[in-house]
Protein backbone atom coordinates (compact mmCIF):
# COMPACT_ATOMS: atom_id res chain seq x y z
CA UNK A 1 0.00 0.00 0.00
CA UNK A 2 1.09 3.58 -1.23
CA UNK A 3 1.68 5.53 1.88
CA UNK A 4 -0.27 8.73 1.98
CA UNK A 5 1.71 12.26 1.01
CA UNK A 6 2.81 14.32 4.04
CA UNK A 7 1.24 17.32 2.37
CA UNK A 8 -2.40 15.27 1.69
CA UNK A 9 -1.91 13.79 5.54
CA UNK A 10 -1.46 17.41 6.90
CA UNK A 11 -4.53 18.83 4.79
CA UNK A 12 -6.57 16.04 6.01
CA UNK A 13 -5.77 16.87 9.58
CA UNK A 14 -6.12 20.38 9.63
CA UNK A 15 -9.79 19.91 7.82
CA UNK A 16 -10.35 17.30 11.08
CA UNK A 17 -9.67 19.43 13.64
CA UNK A 18 -11.46 22.35 12.19
CA UNK A 19 -14.35 20.05 11.80
CA UNK A 20 -13.95 18.90 15.79
CA UNK A 21 -13.72 22.77 16.73
CA UNK A 22 -17.21 23.88 14.64
CA UNK A 23 -18.86 20.84 16.52
CA UNK A 24 -17.88 21.69 20.21
CA UNK A 25 -20.31 24.55 20.53
CA UNK A 26 -23.55 21.91 19.87
CA UNK A 27 -21.91 18.63 20.88
CA UNK A 28 -22.54 17.58 24.54
CA UNK A 29 -19.72 18.49 27.03
CA UNK A 30 -19.09 14.58 28.09
CA UNK A 31 -19.17 12.16 25.92
CA UNK A 32 -21.90 9.63 25.02
CA UNK A 33 -21.85 5.74 26.09
CA UNK A 34 -22.09 4.50 22.80
CA UNK A 35 -18.91 6.89 21.77
CA UNK A 36 -17.16 5.15 24.74
CA UNK A 37 -18.20 1.74 24.11
CA UNK A 38 -15.74 2.48 20.64
CA UNK A 39 -12.49 3.05 22.70
CA UNK A 40 -12.51 -0.74 23.06
CA UNK A 41 -11.77 -0.91 19.40
CA UNK A 42 -8.25 0.56 20.15
CA UNK A 43 -7.19 -2.15 22.38
CA UNK A 44 -5.33 -4.28 20.18
CA UNK A 45 -2.31 -6.30 19.62
CA UNK A 46 0.18 -4.59 18.40
CA UNK A 47 0.32 -4.93 14.49
CA UNK A 48 2.84 -7.11 12.77
CA UNK A 49 2.62 -4.12 9.72
CA UNK A 50 2.51 -0.85 10.11
CA UNK A 51 -0.74 1.05 9.42
CA UNK A 52 -1.13 4.00 6.87
CA UNK A 53 -0.63 7.39 8.24
CA UNK A 54 -4.22 8.11 6.80
CA UNK A 55 -5.72 5.07 8.47
CA UNK A 56 -4.27 6.26 11.96
CA UNK A 57 -5.47 9.46 11.59
CA UNK A 58 -9.05 8.71 10.60
CA UNK A 59 -9.81 6.06 13.77
CA UNK A 60 -7.70 8.68 15.96
CA UNK A 61 -10.43 11.35 15.01
CA UNK A 62 -13.77 8.83 14.06
CA UNK A 63 -13.01 6.75 17.84
CA UNK A 64 -11.26 9.86 19.38
CA UNK A 65 -12.84 13.14 19.01
CA UNK A 66 -16.52 11.74 20.40
CA UNK A 67 -14.74 10.45 23.69
CA UNK A 68 -13.44 13.86 24.64
CA UNK A 69 -14.54 15.96 27.19
CA UNK A 70 -15.12 19.22 25.42
CA UNK A 71 -12.93 21.64 27.97
CA UNK A 72 -12.20 23.85 24.81
CA UNK A 73 -16.17 24.60 24.43
CA UNK A 74 -17.57 27.66 26.25
CA UNK A 75 -19.71 25.72 28.53
CA UNK A 76 -17.12 23.66 30.37
CA UNK A 77 -16.79 25.22 34.22
CA UNK A 78 -14.59 22.43 35.85
CA UNK A 79 -11.41 22.62 37.64
CA UNK A 80 -10.12 25.83 36.41
CA UNK A 81 -9.32 24.94 32.71
CA UNK A 82 -9.31 27.15 30.09
CA UNK A 83 -9.89 26.80 26.02
CA UNK A 84 -7.64 27.60 23.25
CA UNK A 85 -7.41 31.02 21.75
CA UNK A 86 -7.61 30.79 17.76
CA UNK A 87 -4.61 32.31 17.68
CA UNK A 88 -2.86 29.93 19.86
CA UNK A 89 -3.97 26.66 18.29
CA UNK A 90 -2.68 27.75 14.36
CA UNK A 91 0.86 28.65 16.30
CA UNK A 92 0.80 25.45 18.30
CA UNK A 93 0.07 23.48 14.53
CA UNK A 94 3.29 25.55 13.14
CA UNK A 95 5.61 25.36 16.17
CA UNK A 96 4.53 21.17 16.16
CA UNK A 97 5.69 21.39 12.54
CA UNK A 98 9.03 23.23 13.31
CA UNK A 99 9.79 20.52 16.10
CA UNK A 100 12.40 22.34 17.96
CA UNK A 101 13.90 21.28 20.76
CA UNK A 102 13.85 24.43 22.98
CA UNK A 103 16.56 23.62 25.53
CA UNK A 104 19.43 26.01 24.24
CA UNK A 105 19.30 29.56 22.02
CA UNK A 106 21.70 27.09 19.59
CA UNK A 107 19.26 24.20 18.95
CA UNK A 108 16.29 27.27 18.44
CA UNK A 109 16.96 30.91 17.82
CA UNK A 110 13.16 31.37 17.17
CA UNK A 111 12.17 29.68 20.58
CA UNK A 112 14.58 31.70 22.37
CA UNK A 113 14.11 34.31 21.14
CA UNK A 114 10.11 34.27 21.86
CA UNK A 115 10.87 33.02 25.18
CA UNK A 116 12.80 36.65 25.44
CA UNK A 117 10.21 38.60 24.10
CA UNK A 118 6.89 37.03 25.86
CA UNK A 119 8.91 36.83 29.17
CA UNK A 120 9.32 40.85 29.27
CA UNK A 121 5.93 41.21 28.23
CA UNK A 122 5.08 39.40 30.72
CA UNK A 123 6.66 41.55 33.38
CA UNK A 124 5.56 44.60 32.10
CA UNK A 125 2.06 43.35 32.05
CA UNK A 126 2.20 42.06 35.62
CA UNK A 127 3.68 45.54 36.75
CA UNK A 128 7.15 43.71 38.21
CA UNK A 129 10.58 44.59 38.91
CA UNK A 130 13.31 45.09 35.94
CA UNK A 131 15.48 42.57 35.81
CA UNK A 132 13.12 39.62 36.74
CA UNK A 133 14.04 36.30 34.95
CA UNK A 134 11.66 33.35 34.30
CA UNK A 135 10.64 30.03 32.07
CA UNK A 136 8.39 28.24 30.58
CA UNK A 137 7.24 24.81 32.17
CA UNK A 138 4.68 22.55 32.28
CA UNK A 139 2.27 23.89 34.25
CA UNK A 140 1.80 26.01 37.65
CA UNK A 141 2.69 22.69 39.77
CA UNK A 142 6.29 22.87 37.93
CA UNK A 143 6.61 26.23 38.34
CA UNK A 144 6.09 26.52 42.15
CA UNK A 145 8.45 23.56 42.23
CA UNK A 146 10.84 26.16 40.06
CA UNK A 147 10.28 28.99 42.21
CA UNK A 148 10.52 27.19 45.56
CA UNK A 149 13.94 25.52 44.38
CA UNK A 150 14.90 29.17 44.00
CA UNK A 151 13.78 30.24 47.05
CA UNK A 152 15.61 27.19 48.96
CA UNK A 153 18.55 28.16 46.79
CA UNK A 154 18.94 31.77 47.45
CA UNK A 155 18.25 31.26 51.62
CA UNK A 156 19.97 28.87 52.20
CA UNK A 157 23.13 30.42 50.11
CA UNK A 158 23.00 33.50 52.26
CA UNK A 159 23.93 30.93 55.11
CA UNK A 160 26.75 29.17 53.25
CA UNK A 161 25.27 26.34 52.34
CA UNK A 162 25.22 25.15 48.27
CA UNK A 163 22.28 22.98 48.08
CA UNK A 164 22.47 21.84 44.96
CA UNK A 165 25.88 20.74 45.49
CA UNK A 166 25.86 19.29 48.97
CA UNK A 167 21.65 18.73 49.22
CA UNK A 168 19.95 19.03 52.46
CA UNK A 169 22.01 16.48 54.69
CA UNK A 170 23.53 18.72 57.24
CA UNK A 171 21.78 21.91 55.79
CA UNK A 172 20.37 24.80 58.13
CA UNK A 173 16.96 24.15 58.54
CA UNK A 174 14.73 26.44 56.99
CA UNK A 175 10.82 26.85 57.69
CA UNK A 176 8.26 27.46 55.08
CA UNK A 177 5.01 29.12 55.91
CA UNK A 178 1.76 28.17 54.12
CA UNK A 179 -1.85 29.07 54.52
CA UNK A 180 -4.25 26.59 55.20
CA UNK A 181 -6.01 27.23 51.81
CA UNK A 182 -2.64 26.49 50.12
CA UNK A 183 -2.80 24.08 47.25
CA UNK A 184 -1.60 20.78 46.55
CA UNK A 185 0.74 21.44 44.13
CA UNK A 186 2.52 23.91 46.67
CA UNK A 187 2.59 20.53 49.09
CA UNK A 188 3.67 18.72 46.48
CA UNK A 189 6.63 21.06 45.42
CA UNK A 190 7.60 20.63 49.19
CA UNK A 191 7.62 17.12 49.33
CA UNK A 192 10.01 17.43 46.03
CA UNK A 193 12.45 19.69 47.25
CA UNK A 194 12.93 17.63 50.37
CA UNK A 195 11.24 20.52 52.33
CA UNK A 196 8.57 18.30 53.75
CA UNK A 197 4.95 18.71 53.18
CA UNK A 198 3.80 18.35 57.20
CA UNK A 199 6.31 20.23 58.07
CA UNK A 200 4.85 23.28 57.11
CA UNK A 201 3.42 26.13 59.72
CA UNK A 202 0.01 26.58 58.59
CA UNK A 203 -1.61 29.87 58.93
CA UNK A 204 -5.65 30.07 59.91
CA UNK A 205 -7.60 31.80 57.05
CA UNK A 206 -10.73 33.55 57.03
CA UNK A 207 -14.21 32.88 55.62
CA UNK A 208 -13.35 33.84 52.41
CA UNK A 209 -9.88 31.80 52.21
CA UNK A 210 -7.48 35.07 52.93
CA UNK A 211 -4.52 33.93 55.46
CA UNK A 212 -5.22 36.02 59.10
CA UNK A 213 -2.10 38.51 58.97
CA UNK A 214 -2.56 38.57 62.74
CA UNK A 215 -1.94 34.84 62.98
CA UNK A 216 1.40 35.12 60.53
CA UNK A 217 4.42 33.81 62.82
CA UNK A 218 7.70 36.03 62.96
CA UNK A 219 9.67 35.75 60.10
CA UNK A 220 13.07 35.60 59.78
CA UNK A 221 16.00 34.65 56.68
CA UNK A 222 15.31 31.16 56.68
CA UNK A 223 11.53 31.59 56.00
CA UNK A 224 9.68 30.62 53.00
CA UNK A 225 6.38 32.19 53.05
CA UNK A 226 3.54 31.10 50.54
CA UNK A 227 0.59 33.06 49.22
CA UNK A 228 -2.01 32.70 46.99
CA UNK A 229 -3.52 34.66 44.24
CA UNK A 230 -6.33 33.34 43.47
CA UNK A 231 -7.58 30.76 46.00
CA UNK A 232 -9.26 27.39 43.95
CA UNK A 233 -12.22 28.11 45.63
CA UNK A 234 -13.54 31.35 46.56
CA UNK A 235 -10.58 33.52 44.12
CA UNK A 236 -9.95 35.33 46.62
CA UNK A 237 -6.35 36.38 47.83
CA UNK A 238 -3.94 36.22 50.32
CA UNK A 239 -3.35 39.96 51.89
CA UNK A 240 0.55 40.51 49.95
CA UNK A 241 0.87 43.82 50.75
CA UNK A 242 1.18 43.13 54.52
CA UNK A 243 3.02 39.77 53.98
CA UNK A 244 5.96 41.36 51.82
CA UNK A 245 6.10 44.10 54.04
CA UNK A 246 7.04 41.78 56.88
CA UNK A 247 8.90 39.39 54.42
CA UNK A 248 11.30 42.15 53.60
CA UNK A 249 12.37 43.54 56.80
CA UNK A 250 13.11 40.13 58.11
CA UNK A 251 14.85 39.04 54.99
CA UNK A 252 12.40 36.01 54.49
CA UNK A 253 11.51 34.76 50.73
CA UNK A 254 7.90 35.57 49.69
CA UNK A 255 6.25 33.27 46.82
CA UNK A 256 3.31 33.63 44.89
CA UNK A 257 1.27 30.75 44.27
CA UNK A 258 -1.42 32.97 41.37
CA UNK A 259 -2.01 29.84 38.59
CA UNK A 260 -5.36 31.83 37.61
CA UNK A 261 -5.33 35.09 39.98
CA UNK A 262 -2.08 36.44 38.83
CA UNK A 263 -3.62 37.48 35.60
CA UNK A 264 -5.13 40.10 37.66
CA UNK A 265 -2.78 42.44 37.68
CA UNK A 266 -3.64 42.86 33.87
CA UNK A 267 -6.84 45.12 34.69
CA UNK A 268 -6.73 47.97 36.88
CA UNK A 269 -10.60 46.81 37.98
CA UNK A 270 -8.90 44.40 40.46
CA UNK A 271 -5.82 46.73 42.26
CA UNK A 272 -7.46 45.88 45.48
CA UNK A 273 -6.76 42.30 45.64
CA UNK A 274 -3.50 42.31 43.74
CA UNK A 275 -1.80 44.88 45.99
CA UNK A 276 1.45 44.33 47.36
CA UNK A 277 2.21 41.00 44.57
CA UNK A 278 4.36 42.55 42.68
CA UNK A 279 6.83 42.97 46.03
CA UNK A 280 6.91 39.31 46.37
CA UNK A 281 10.36 37.16 45.23
CA UNK A 282 9.12 34.72 42.66
CA UNK A 283 5.51 33.97 41.18
CA UNK A 284 4.01 31.25 39.00
CA UNK A 285 0.76 31.09 36.92
CA UNK A 286 -0.46 29.36 33.78
CA UNK A 287 -0.95 29.96 30.71
CA UNK A 288 -3.36 26.97 30.00
CA UNK A 289 -6.47 28.83 32.11
CA UNK A 290 -7.17 32.56 31.76
CA UNK A 291 -4.68 33.09 29.08
CA UNK A 292 -6.38 30.44 26.73
CA UNK A 293 -2.86 28.48 25.48
CA UNK A 294 -2.93 24.85 24.65
CA UNK A 295 -1.57 22.10 27.04
CA UNK A 296 0.45 22.03 28.78
CA UNK A 297 1.74 25.82 29.50
CA UNK A 298 2.95 27.04 32.86
CA UNK A 299 4.92 30.08 33.62
CA UNK A 300 8.00 30.84 36.33
CA UNK A 301 9.09 34.04 37.24
CA UNK A 302 11.93 35.04 40.31
CA UNK A 303 12.93 38.53 41.07
CA UNK A 304 16.52 37.85 41.26
CA UNK A 305 17.72 36.15 38.13
CA UNK A 306 20.91 34.07 39.45
CA UNK A 307 18.44 32.65 42.07
CA UNK A 308 16.83 30.64 39.39
CA UNK A 309 19.58 30.06 37.51
CA UNK A 310 21.78 28.46 40.40
CA UNK A 311 18.41 26.16 41.02
CA UNK A 312 18.09 24.96 37.26
CA UNK A 313 20.81 24.89 35.70
CA UNK A 314 23.47 22.21 34.71
CA UNK A 315 25.94 21.82 31.60
CA UNK A 316 27.96 19.44 30.18
CA UNK A 317 31.09 19.00 27.90
CA UNK A 318 28.98 18.34 24.76
CA UNK A 319 26.88 21.39 25.35
CA UNK A 320 28.08 24.27 24.28
CA UNK A 321 27.61 27.73 25.06
CA UNK A 322 26.30 30.47 24.22
CA UNK A 323 27.38 33.96 23.94
CA UNK A 324 27.74 35.56 26.95
CA UNK A 325 25.42 37.95 28.67
CA UNK A 326 22.72 35.79 26.25
CA UNK A 327 19.76 34.02 28.46
CA UNK A 328 19.98 30.31 27.84
CA UNK A 329 16.36 28.79 28.20
CA UNK A 330 17.88 25.63 29.73
CA UNK A 331 19.66 27.07 32.39
CA UNK A 332 16.02 28.57 33.95
CA UNK A 333 14.14 25.30 33.95
CA UNK A 334 13.82 21.61 35.28
CA UNK A 335 14.03 20.38 31.76
CA UNK A 336 16.36 20.18 29.18
CA UNK A 337 14.56 19.01 26.30
CA UNK A 338 11.19 20.49 25.64
CA UNK A 339 9.08 21.71 23.12
CA UNK A 340 9.02 25.29 22.11
CA UNK A 341 5.34 26.15 24.32
CA UNK A 342 6.68 30.01 24.73
CA UNK A 343 5.79 29.98 20.81
CA UNK A 344 1.78 29.85 21.90
CA UNK A 345 2.29 32.37 24.92
CA UNK A 346 4.18 34.54 22.65
CA UNK A 347 1.08 34.62 19.72
CA UNK A 348 -1.88 34.98 22.71
CA UNK A 349 0.04 38.02 24.30
CA UNK A 350 0.56 39.51 20.70
CA UNK A 351 -3.06 38.57 19.65
CA UNK A 352 -4.95 39.83 22.14
CA UNK A 353 -2.74 43.01 23.54
CA UNK A 354 -3.04 44.76 26.65
CA UNK A 355 -6.15 45.23 26.44
CA UNK A 356 -7.71 41.88 24.90
CA UNK A 357 -6.03 40.27 27.74
CA UNK A 358 -7.29 42.80 30.04
CA UNK A 359 -10.91 42.52 28.56
CA UNK A 360 -10.54 38.29 28.61
CA UNK A 361 -10.33 38.72 32.67
CA UNK A 362 -12.72 40.91 32.94
CA UNK A 363 -15.18 38.93 30.85
CA UNK A 364 -14.88 35.22 32.62
CA UNK A 365 -15.12 37.52 35.83
CA UNK A 366 -17.94 39.07 34.90
CA UNK A 367 -19.58 35.63 33.84
CA UNK A 368 -19.25 34.68 37.34
CA UNK A 369 -20.81 37.19 38.81
CA UNK A 370 -23.52 36.49 36.44
CA UNK A 371 -23.27 33.25 37.79
CA UNK A 372 -23.79 33.97 41.17
CA UNK A 373 -26.57 36.58 40.42
CA UNK A 374 -28.79 34.27 38.83
CA UNK A 375 -28.74 31.68 41.05
CA UNK A 376 -28.90 33.83 43.97
CA UNK A 377 -32.20 35.37 42.00
CA UNK A 378 -33.50 31.65 41.77
CA UNK A 379 -33.26 31.16 45.78
CA UNK A 380 -30.03 29.43 45.52
CA UNK A 381 -26.91 30.33 48.41
CA UNK A 382 -23.63 31.48 46.66
CA UNK A 383 -21.38 30.56 49.58
CA UNK A 384 -17.99 33.20 48.42
CA UNK A 385 -17.68 36.55 47.37
CA UNK A 386 -17.00 36.72 43.51
CA UNK A 387 -14.08 38.80 43.71
CA UNK A 388 -12.79 36.84 40.65
CA UNK A 389 -14.00 33.83 38.53
CA UNK A 390 -14.99 31.02 41.08
CA UNK A 391 -18.06 30.47 42.13
CA UNK A 392 -19.34 28.41 45.24
CA UNK A 393 -22.95 27.12 44.99
CA UNK A 394 -25.33 25.32 47.59
CA UNK A 395 -28.62 23.72 45.98
CA UNK A 396 -29.86 22.89 49.51
CA UNK A 397 -28.65 19.71 51.68
CA UNK A 398 -25.36 18.04 50.85
CA UNK A 399 -27.01 15.06 49.32
CA UNK A 400 -29.12 17.50 47.08
CA UNK A 401 -25.83 18.94 45.52
CA UNK A 402 -24.01 16.70 45.02
CA UNK A 403 -27.25 14.81 43.26
CA UNK A 404 -26.92 18.18 41.11
CA UNK A 405 -23.40 17.82 40.47
CA UNK A 406 -24.38 14.11 39.26
CA UNK A 407 -26.87 15.53 37.15
CA UNK A 408 -25.06 18.28 35.05
CA UNK A 409 -22.31 16.44 34.08
CA UNK A 410 -24.27 13.29 32.80
CA UNK A 411 -26.69 15.34 30.82
CA UNK A 412 -23.69 17.27 29.04
CA UNK A 413 -24.95 20.81 28.89
CA UNK A 414 -22.40 21.96 30.92
CA UNK A 415 -19.92 20.59 33.17
CA UNK A 416 -19.38 21.47 37.07
CA UNK A 417 -17.04 20.01 39.91
CA UNK A 418 -17.73 19.39 43.50
CA UNK A 419 -16.07 20.75 46.25
CA UNK A 420 -15.71 21.00 50.12
CA UNK A 421 -15.62 24.64 51.52
CA UNK A 422 -15.51 25.26 55.51
CA UNK A 423 -16.97 21.46 56.17
CA UNK A 424 -20.20 21.43 52.93
CA UNK A 425 -20.32 19.86 50.01
CA UNK A 426 -21.04 22.69 47.46
CA UNK A 427 -20.59 23.24 43.33
CA UNK A 428 -17.91 24.58 42.16
CA UNK A 429 -18.41 27.09 38.71
CA UNK A 430 -14.66 28.01 37.23
CA UNK A 431 -15.11 30.89 34.15
CA UNK A 432 -11.98 30.57 32.89
CA UNK A 433 -12.85 30.04 28.81
CA UNK A 434 -12.30 32.84 26.05
CA UNK A 435 -15.43 31.04 24.62
CA UNK A 436 -17.97 31.29 27.06
CA UNK A 437 -20.53 33.80 26.06
CA UNK A 438 -23.82 34.80 27.80
CA UNK A 439 -25.74 32.40 26.36
CA UNK A 440 -23.67 29.81 28.02
CA UNK A 441 -24.12 31.37 30.56
CA UNK A 442 -28.11 31.63 30.48
CA UNK A 443 -28.21 28.25 28.98
CA UNK A 444 -25.96 26.43 32.06
CA UNK A 445 -28.13 28.39 34.79
CA UNK A 446 -31.37 27.12 33.31
CA UNK A 447 -29.77 23.85 33.28
CA UNK A 448 -28.54 24.41 36.89
CA UNK A 449 -32.39 25.28 38.27
CA UNK A 450 -33.96 22.84 36.25
CA UNK A 451 -31.79 19.72 37.62
CA UNK A 452 -32.31 21.44 41.22
CA UNK A 453 -35.68 21.78 41.19
CA UNK A 454 -36.36 18.13 39.32
CA UNK A 455 -34.17 16.69 42.10
CA UNK A 456 -35.43 18.12 44.50
CA UNK A 457 -39.10 17.38 44.08
CA UNK A 458 -38.34 13.73 43.38
CA UNK A 459 -36.48 13.69 46.89
CA UNK A 460 -39.92 14.99 48.18
CA UNK A 461 -42.01 12.93 46.60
Amino acid sequence: MEATPPGELLQDAAQRAIAYLQSVPHRSITPSPQALLRLGELNHPLPQTGVDAREVLRRLDEIGSPTTVATTGGRYFGLVIGGTLPATIAANWLAAAWDQNASFRWTSPIAATLEDVSLQWLSDLFGLPDGVAGAFVTGASMANMSALASARHALLSRLGWDVEAKGLYGAPELRVVVSEEAHITILKSLSLLGLGRERVIRVPTDHRGRLKIESLPALDDRTIVCIQAGNVNTGDFDPAAEVCRRAREAGAWVHVDGAFGLWALAHPAFTALTEGLAMADSWATDGHKLLNVPYDSGIVLVRNAADLRAAMSANAAYLAEGDAGDREPSHYTPESSRRARGVEIWAALLNLGRDGIAGLVERTCRHARSFAKGLSDQGFEILNDVVLNQVLVSFGSPELTRAVIRHLQSEGICWCGGTVWQGRPVMRISVSNWATTEADVQLSIEAMVRAARQLHAESSA
